[in-house]
């Protein structure tokens, strides 16, 4: 008996779409060439399998051709000077077993809204993706030996897709949350 308010057809089908819903990246990312793969220690590599540059697009490439290249073991992103996208690293804040977040992470990223983030490959940091006008990158120490890293341009990230929580697929404005970072407050 067919229930009016389904939405899939099948405990499969149901599945399938939390799983795309989940793995969703940004269109603001996926139509950007700047895509790469990477090995296991997230060494940059082109769909060819040879070492990328963050300063050559040349050796970038579509998220499409990315994604089908079997070349290292996941995907990566190179941050550029075209635009104002950029990437808060939060190092070490995650308890992947219990799914907590570090009170000083949750606070960043409380304060950065509603904005694409994705748990990190290491599966215990964040990256927190957005638009801000950051030119020079910095790594801000915490005094619990933690990092919150800021990049804009001529950084390369590595990707894994993988939405932490339920945040949206785009890039919200960071502007405010990395003032706050850089100038300690």
């Amino acid at each position: 008996m067919a229930r009016a308010h389904a939405v899939t057809c099948s405990p499969r089908c149901r599945k399938a779409r939390s799983r795309a819903q989940k793995n969703a990246l940004p269109a603001e990312l996926t139509t950007r060439d700047r895509w790469v793969r990477r090995s296991a220690t997230k060494v940059p590599l082109t769909t060819a399998g040879m070492a990328a540059s963050s300063t050559d697009p040349r050796t970038w490439s579509t998220h499409k051709d990315a994604a089908a290249s079997t070349a290292g073991v996941g995907l990566g992103f190179f941050l550029s000077d075209e635009d104002d996208v950029v990437c808060l690293d939060l190092d070490h804040c995650l308890n992947p077993l219990a799914g907590r977040l570090a009170p000083w992470a949750a606070a960043i990223l409380r304060d950065a809204g509603t904005t694409f983030v994705e748990v990190s490959p290491s599966g215990d940091g964040l990256h927190i993706w957005g638009r801000a006008d950051v030119r020079q990158g910095r790594r801000i120490r915490r005094p619990d030996g933690t990092a919150v890293e800021i990049y804009g341009t001529g950084r390369y990230i590595a990707m894994m897709g993988r939405r932490h929580g339920d945040s949206p697929s785009l890039l919200g404005d960071l502007s405010a949350v990395v003032t706050r970072l850089v100038s300690g407050a």
